[in-house]
């Protein structure tokens, strides 16, 4: 028997959906489509980003940062994900699933407050046009970015370290696709309260403080819209921020749902499903919001087509 106080070493078994396995069959499948197009759709962002010189601006700089985690975020999951659903073997290693929920919550972390980073750029550019190159200047934009990273890393350090010391006393079944860092938390054989608590507090910190300073910047440019005499110019201020603010409502509000309800109200399956939105269709749709109506990133695709033909 394996003693009590034991937190490392062993497999994990991700129990997804093999209870329904047609249904795991066809989400299966769904996921694979959508991981596709995630794929193509922030590789393309990035190397536009990169090649067009027209897109070397604070806007496509904080893009390009959210594509690099949109990808990174799906590929610490779906791979091992696909891989469990069409294989017999439901198993990973304590290694492979600690690895896994640690660099999914940095990244997770770390859109939050790129989100409300992008927001700053997005009140600049509508409330200080004339100012907006001298103040969103290079290294400032690198300064927010790196400061993204670092908070979202450091807040996934923080709750991984909680959980890695709590004792699980041989259970490993996980109830997920992935290992989920509150799942793995109640795999536990003592009393998860206090941790469960303090990991409340840090969820709190690193999506309040963000979600603050976008409804804070939204309610500025708001604002300066109303004030603004002609219609052309608010329909420029919209056309600025509509982007963000659909990709912003569609993160914060799976992510809300799915990390701040209340314990008593917690569903496995509610939150199986909440996090196949938050991880697959969020990454793809990112990309599609941005480019669909953005003649900037139109004019360099055919830019760079036409110089590929010359």
């Amino acid at each position: 028997m394996e003693t009590a106080n034991e937190s490392t070493g062993g497999d994990f078994i991700l129990v997804g959906f093999s209870e329904r396995p047609k249904l795991e069959l066809i989400l299966s499948l769904f996921v694979l489509m959508f991981y596709t197009i995630t794929l193509v759709g922030n590789v393309t962002i990035i190397l536009l980003s990169i090649l067009d010189a027209g897109l070397h601006t604070p806007m496509y700089f904080f893009l390009r940062n959210l594509s690099v985690l949109d990808l990174c975020f799906t590929t610490s999951i779906v791979p091992q994900m696909l891989v469990n659903m069409w294989g017999g073997n439901k198993k990973i290693s304590y290694a492979g699933c600690m690895v896994q929920y640690w660099v999914a919550l940095a990244l997770g972390s770390t859109e939050c407050v790129l989100l409300a980073v992008m927001a700053v750029d997005r009140y600049v550019a509508v409330c200080w046009p004339l100012h907006y190159t001298s103040i969103m200047h290079p290294r400032l934009c690198h300064l927010l970015a790196a400061a993204s990273w670092s908070s979202g890393f450091a807040n996934s350090f923080l709750q991984s370290s909680m959980a890695m010391v709590l004792p699980r006393c041989g259970n490993r079944r996980v109830d997920h696709f992935f290992c989920e860092l509150l799942i793995i938390v109640k795999l536990s054989c003592v009393d998860t309260g206090p941790t469960e608590s303090k990991m409340f507090i840090a969820r709190l910190i690193i999506l309040g403080m963000p979600i603050s300073i976008i409804l804070t910047t939204y309610l500025c440019i708001a604002r300066a819209v109303v004030k603004m005499r002609s219609a052309e110019g608010r329909k420029k201020a919209f056309r600025t921020c509509a982007s963000h603010l659909m990709v912003v409502s569609l993160f914060y509000g799976t992510i809300m749902f799915l990390y701040l309800q209340p314990k008593d109200n917690y569903s496995q399956d509610q939150s199986k499903a909440l996090a196949v939105l938050y991880m697959i269709l969020a990454p793809t749709l990112n990309p599609l919001v941005y480019t669909l109506r953005n003649k900037d990133v139109k004019k360099a695709v055919r830019s760079l087509m036409g110089m590929e033909q010359v």
